[in-house]
């Protein structure tokens, strides 16, 4: 079965047998999608980025598992060793985003059952931690909508939309139906130093039709200190028991500034993404990229002085936070308590 949705931008497709992803290295000025048909290449898919933020890595994966099973049952009596050797590999893509693991779980989980037609179970359990994560972005959306009533101007950070999930967005998907009730100014940071703010945030809500306003990352204060706005909402890769969330470099700073200026700081994110076995942000392992991502090509040469410290995450702490938003519920200042009861909503 092919999932179907109606959302404008789609950063994964399943085609039926194979999964179609959108290269967000290109974006935008190219619109390309790649084709993958095992295992092998969706974790390459993750690795180089093509596929991005915490949501959509999880679904990647997960159809990465279903290539697996289809192509390996097919061919050997030992399939689920080949299978069980593909997800350790892609649990090795990336270290931060914890839906990645939460979603390789779930279908362990599944391979772990018996079944009269394996594929088609292990497809079934991909497909639904896509759906799933449609329309637990819907509720988000709504959710943050609800605090975001009356907001005269919002910024966001990074792209924690619909490219960045299976649909809509978590940041942008609070942003987009508080939109839809009643415009309201939105700035992007351009978010170095991959610019998924510039080149991917905000072209993806001018295909909805949603004006933005692009601006340097260095221009947040002097953004705060004038009114503009009086939120900051953004996505998150690994959210701790307590409350601290790691997102995108440059978060924490914007958490930090909006402290100063009496910004208030939402983190909008499934529950899928809070790590319940990490206490606090001090445990959560921060990706370091290769540095000749970040140095300019001079000086990416042996015997070079100069080098480069590439974090793709930081840590913001939940006393900075005012809201996390989750498809089960709200959690308002959340240094208080911590998200723990969430775990058990419904």
């Amino acid at each position: 079965m092919t999932m179907q949705n109606n959302e404008t931008v789609q950063a994964l497709q399943w085609t039926g047998n194979a999964l179609k992803v959108l290269d967000q290295r290109q974006l935008p000025e190219k619109i390309v999608y790649d084709e993958y048909k095992d295992a092998d290449g969706v974790t390459e898919a993750i690795v180089s980025m093509r596929v991005r933020g915490a949501p959509a890595i999880g679904i990647a994966a997960a159809y990465g598992v279903a290539l697996s099973v289809r192509k390996h049952y097919a061919q050997s009596n030992h399939w689920r060793q080949k299978v069980t050797a593909d997800i350790d590999m892609l649990a090795k893509s990336r270290p931060t985003a914890v839906n990645l693991f939460w979603a390789l779980d779930q279908m362990k989980a599944q391979l772990a059952k018996q079944h009269d037609n394996p594929p088609a179970a292990i497809l079934t359990c991909a497909e639904k931690i896509h759906a799933d994560d449609l329309v637990a972005n819907h509720k988000m959306g709504e959710l943050g909508a609800d605090i975001l009533v009356g907001a005269k101007g919002v910024m966001t950070h990074c792209n924690a939309g619909a490219l960045a999930t299976g649909g809509y967005g978590t940041a942008l998907g609070v942003i987009r139906s508080a939109y839809r009730r009643e415009p309201i100014k939105v700035y992007a940071g351009e978010t170095r130093p991959w610019l998924q703010g510039a080149r991917l945030t905000v072209w993806e809500l001018s295909q909805d039709g949603i004006p933005a306003t692009l601006v340097a990352d260095s221009a947040a204060a002097w953004l705060m200190k004038s009114g503009a706005i009086d939120w900051i909402v953004v996505g998150a890769d690994r959210i701790a028991a307590n409350g601290d969330a790691a997102n995108k470099i440059g978060t924490y700073s914007l958490a930090v500034l909006a402290k100063q200026h009496g910004v208030k700081l939402m983190v909008a994110a499934p529950t899928s993404t809070i790590d319940w076995n990490i206490e606090n942000g001090d445990k959560i392992e921060i990706e370091q990229r290769n540095q000749n991502e970040l140095l300019p090509a001079c000086y990416i040469k042996d015997g070079s002085l100069v080098n480069a410290w590439n974090p793709v995450f930081d840590v913001t702490p939940a006393e900075l936070i005012y809201a996390i938003v989750t498809e089960r519920g709200v959690i308002l200042n959340p240094s208080e308590h911590g998200v723990r009861g969430l775990k058990n909503a419904i």
